[in-house]
């Protein structure tokens, strides 16, 4: 399989002027490329890109709302991510769940419908580790 790793993930906001400043609050960075209509950040510790673009350009026929696939953000903490994402407008659309060994995941609805997931996985913390030799 050639596949390297997630590249982006894409989110779809019909006030992408509103929805641009409130994802740069959510990250507490500026986006590292932007043009009118796209906005794109580099996160976390792989540098993974979160883009936002204005729903005029999404391609007709494509679905609204919250659906498809949830992408996860790793958090240190579920509870207090939560909680922050709630006071900047997020509403809750799954509530945080013990899914057992350790993750815990919850989802959101960001103020512009698009499904955002955050989740402990004590995986990822293993994978940041340096390699045993």
């Amino acid at each position: 399989m050639s596949l390297r790793g997630m590249a982006t993930v894409n989110y779809f906001a019909a006030d992408w002027s509103a929805a641009r400043d409130w994802y740069t609050r959510v990250t507490g960075a500026e986006p590292y490329f932007l043009r009118e209509g796209y906005a794109e950040w580099r996160l976390g510790d792989h540098r993974a890109e979160l883009g936002l673009i204005d729903a005029r350009f999404r391609a007709p026929g494509t679905p609204t709302g919250p659906v498809g696939s949830v992408l996860y953000w790793h958090v240190d903490d579920v509870q207090a991510e939560l909680a922050r994402l709630l006071d900047l407008g997020a509403t809750v659309h799954e509530p945080p769940q013990d899914r057992g060994h350790g993750f815990v995941t919850a989802t959101v609805l960001d103020p512009f419908g698009n499904l955002l997931g955050i989740m402990y996985n004590p995986h990822y913390l293993e994978m940041l580790s340096p390699p045993r030799r």
